[in-house]
């Protein structure tokens, strides 16, 4: 059964496309470009992720050990991304296509200006037949600017570009019900909207060879991507004719089936907690209210304490009792405002329904 996607982001995973000499491995790029260009014939939209800066930069210059592994890693990537955009650039040219360079921060998505200017950038790229390459800007980004891998960057994407796919291509067939190593483990096909899974407790922890993320990450950006409405599938980059097989609905991985599709408003604010500069903790009975389901706006009755200040459109974290994220807002008046009004009834919304996420 083939699946109905007009706009997908294809996320490519360090290990997907690097050899076990850590040494960027083109045959495989260039068996994923030549997927992608048949997609993009299907008149499907594609914005590929990719990691592999660092693995490029690694078959270009010998780093002394002694080096800072920070230094090293912005060294790497400031050579390596020259090289990884022109190899995609060389295997999309041999398909008359084009390709383009995005390289972003976490910074990027904090602001809501920067965010639109960077979807409009996206936008045009997509309209005139480009494919954008998106990477993390490993050279300025460092530390708390990082995302936690390119798998939350590819979920930010998504997002914003309302896409109604997610591929992320790791090096395992998907999401199993234990050690994939192990006989008795099998791939979880299928993850329904809604269903508060708890994967931790039997997948693993370890990190990829060359990346940074592990399981446990992809499994909380699917969820988060999901919830939003966007579908995502986990599945084995290293498999031939992975992208097309995925599209064609025959190969075995794990898919996360979209939710109803939150507005592209509720999208930016689902991923924006390192921008929140205030939070407000609310009691159970606010909590419950906020988190049915239904459309609920954040009245100051449920508010039990200002946690830190915050202005007027600012977004702001929501706690419960034992300062848990129950979700993200926008706050309609500023903090001084709200505590004048903690617990009282007949007052106007902190936070309007259509600009609240619940992150539970």
């Amino acid at each position: 059964m083939s699946l109905p996607y007009q706009k997908v982001v294809v996320k490519i995973g360090s290990n997907v496309i690097t050899q076990a000499n850590g040494l960027p491995d083109t045959a495989r790029i260039k068996h994923l470009v030549e997927q992608i260009a048949q997609i993009k014939q299907k008149g499907i939209e594609v914005i590929l992720v990719s990691s592999g800066a660092v693995a490029s930069g690694r078959s270009l210059i010998k780093v002394s050990e002694k080096q800072d592994a920070v230094a090293t890693r912005q060294l790497l990537a400031a050579i390596g991304q020259v090289k990884l955009i022109n190899i995609y650039s060389d295997f999309f040219g041999a398909h008359q296509m084009t390709c383009a360079q995005v390289l972003v921060t976490k910074e990027d998505f904090r602001d809501r200006v920067h965010y639109l200017n960077m979807k409009n950038c996206m936008q045009i790229l997509l309209q005139n037949g480009v494919i954008p390459v998106v990477n993390e800007n490993d050279v300025v980004s460092v530390t708390e600017l990082m995302f936690t891998d390119n798998d939350e960057l590819a979920g930010l994407i998504a997002s914003m570009m309302n896409a109604d796919a997610l591929f992320i291509l790791s090096n395992v067939d998907g999401i199993y019900t234990g050690d994939p190593k192990l006989a008795d483990s099998k791939v979880i096909e299928k993850v329904k909207a809604g269903t508060a899974t708890d994967f931790s407790s039997f997948v693993s922890t370890g990190k990829s060879q060359f990346g940074r993320g592990g399981m446990i990450t992809k499994l909380t950006i699917a969820q988060k991507v999901a919830k939003l409405g966007i579908n995502v599938h986990i599945s084995n980059g290293k498999t031939d004719n992975i992208l097309t097989s995925l599209l064609d609905g025959d190969v075995v991985h794990t898919h996360f089936v979209a939710d109803k599709i939150k507005s592209g408003q509720k999208k930016w604010i689902a991923h924006a907690e390192t921008a929140a500069t205030g939070a407000v903790q609310l009691n159970e009975g606010a909590k419950i209210v906020l988190t049915s389901g239904k459309a609920t706006s954040l009245l100051p009755v449920g508010i039990i304490a200002i946690k830190t200040d915050f202005k007027k459109g600012d977004i702001i974290k929501i706690i419960d009792e034992n300062e848990k994220l129950i979700g993200l807002g926008i706050a309609k008046y500023g903090s001084d405002k709200a505590r004048e009004r903690i617990g009282q009834k007949n007052q106007k919304p902190l936070v309007h329904y259509d600009y609240f996420y619940a992150a539970i």
